[in-house]
């Protein structure tokens, strides 16, 4: 069943690339007291994330600092040398959002937010979806049908409900 609005997110490691190389970290932790928005998209360096989904992240980011969010986070279905990779090349890094691995899916598939679509070559990933989150309970989310549309999940979409 996929998470919902009042559902707490469940308490599973993601991974980054730190200083020493990849290192687990927990959205309890990053969210623990804190309003944050997360997105999900189905793939790093997919046409729709790369060109839409993450710059608008990026483009609101002050935005959603200015309406008092801690943190935006990026998660992704992918290993953490991609994710890495990824926001250094779209500038995501540098706006300060957090782009995280979900290598093995095990995060989106504890939400429910999981899908395969294996024309596209796409397997165990995850569906594109943005949330705001209150210390660790999902008030806000919004959830695309369609893979190769960021509408309702882009960053202004998510921000116009604060």
């Amino acid at each position: 069943m996929a998470i919902s609005q009042g559902d707490r997110l469940p308490d599973t490691q993601l991974i980054r690339i730190g200083d020493d190389g990849p290192e687990t970290v927990s959205l309890s932790e990053i969210g623990r007291g804190k309003t944050i928005a997360v997105f999900a998209v189905p793939g790093a360096y997919t046409p729709t994330c790369s060109s839409a989904h993450v710059p608008s992240f990026i483009r609101t980011r002050d935005g959603f600092a200015a309406k008092g969010v801690d943190t935006i986070v990026c998660v992704s279905v992918n290993d953490p040398f991609v994710m890495k990779a990824w926001g250094e090349a779209t500038g995501a890094t540098e706006a300060g959002l957090h782009m995280l691995a979900d290598a093995d899916g095990t995060f989106t598939k504890a939400i429910g937010m999981d899908f395969t679509a294996p024309p596209a070559g796409l397997i165990g990933r995850s569906k594109r979806y943005a949330m705001l989150v209150d210390d660790g309970v999902v008030r806000t989310l919004h959830v695309e049908e369609a893979t190769g549309v960021c509408e309702m999940t882009a960053g202004e979409s998510l921000l116009s409900e604060l």
